[in-house]
């Protein structure tokens, strides 16, 4: 038996002839006057964003929207080819794959700009620490690398320019660019400061906690993923994908010739 407060919501709700949302009628105070994204972060975050966050939010939506044929495009085309009566279920493979390995890197490199811009230490200490750490552990250092862009990634300086465009604090970025110099000293190599890095810095700016960041990058894959769809209807690639897969993986189990 439930023993906590009575759960309510602030979300939502609706009568006869209204719907509210986050405070806010729906039909007079928000359609045609807030796009999608303001209207992401008000059910989000609870509150109408500025003009700078929108154009932040805007801009890493943008960047995470689309990236070829990673794992969760992959998944969305070849659950569609096995069924393509459930464009849906296409599009919820492809969103499992948003994970700590692919586009939801974000959330653990926000954690580590969030210690280090607490770290009485200070941010200098704080970023040689944490590479030291990630280091000897042979930790994979969530925002970093990327398997394609290098030395750069090019849609971080972008990201970031964007969001100092508009006059964000700053102290996550600083973060950012000193884990940044001290992961390319400790570990003797320059690290690509990779598009989720970047992002986790550039939401720590306008109040995102990491925790929901995640979430961010689960809307608007979804949207990549719906094109990823429509290529899919039109040219198909999710069986010729399969039949791939039997050549460039060979048998070598018992009975292999």
């Amino acid at each position: 038996m439930w023993k906590g407060p009575k759960p309510t919501t602030a979300i939502c709700t609706s009568t006869p002839d209204s719907i509210t949302v986050r405070g806010h009628d729906l039909v007079e105070d928000l359609v045609g006057q807030t796009s999608f994204t303001e209207m992401m972060f008000l059910c989000v975050m609870g509150r109408r964003p500025s003009t700078a966050e929108t154009a932040i939010v805007d801009a890493v939506m943008v960047i995470l929207m689309e990236h070829g044929l990673t794992p969760s495009a992959l998944a969305t085309r070849l659950v569609y080819a096995s069924s393509p009566e459930a464009m849906q279920a296409g599009i919820a493979a492809g969103l499992l794959a948003v994970g700590n390995n692919f586009v939801g890197t974000m959330e653990g490199a926000a954690r580590l700009l969030e210690e280090i811009v607490a770290d009485p230490a200070g941010v200098e200490a704080a970023a040689r620490r944490l590479a030291e750490e990630h280091r000897a552990a042979k930790k994979p250092l969530p925002g970093f690398g990327h398997p394609i862009h290098r030395p750069d990634d090019p849609r971080t300086p972008k990201l970031l320019a964007v969001a100092e465009g508009h006059g964000v604090p700053g102290k996550h970025i600083a973060a950012l660019r000193n884990l940044g110099a001290a992961v390319d000293e400790v570990y003797g190599r320059h690290i690509t400061i990779n598009a989720t890095g970047a992002i986790g810095a550039v939401l720590c700016e306008i109040g995102v906690p990491a925790k929901i960041m995640r979430g961010f990058a689960v809307v608007t894959r979804a949207a990549g993923l719906v094109g990823h769809i429509r290529e899919e209807q039109e040219t198909p690639a999710g069986i010729y994908l399969c039949g791939e897969a039997e050549h460039l993986i060979p048998y070598e189990g018992e009975g292999a010739s």
